[in-house]
């Protein structure tokens, strides 16, 4: 990859696979763009999106819980119930991070 940057971005993923495999750029950007398409879809479905040894992405939804504004602790907020995508790594993945 280019330089110690903090971040990976989606143009430097597609940089790099461009270069590895000879697409262009372009044509990378569109796949990569419909892959995250895709999954978005899935999820926003209600599916779990599983890619073996790498990870599965999931919808969690969140109870609606009672929240206080800690600039005023006297008032209650109600934060209503939400969904929030949870990612778990597979097993390839926890190794190569450990």
């Amino acid at each position: 990859m280019q330089g110690d940057m903090k971040n990976l971005t989606k143009r430097q993923v597609a940089v790099q696979i461009a270069e590895e495999t000879g697409l262009t750029q372009q044509e990378v950007l569109v796949v990569i763009q419909k892959t995250l398409d895709i999954i978005t879809e899935a999820l926003k479905d209600g599916r779990s999106v599983e890619f073996r040894k790498f990870g599965v992405f999931d919808v969690r939804e969140r109870r609606p819980r009672v929240g206080r504004n800690p600039h005023k602790p006297d008032e209650v907020v109600v934060i209503p119930r939400r969904k929030s995508v949870r990612f778990r790594p597979g097993k390839t993945m926890k190794a190569m991070i450990n």
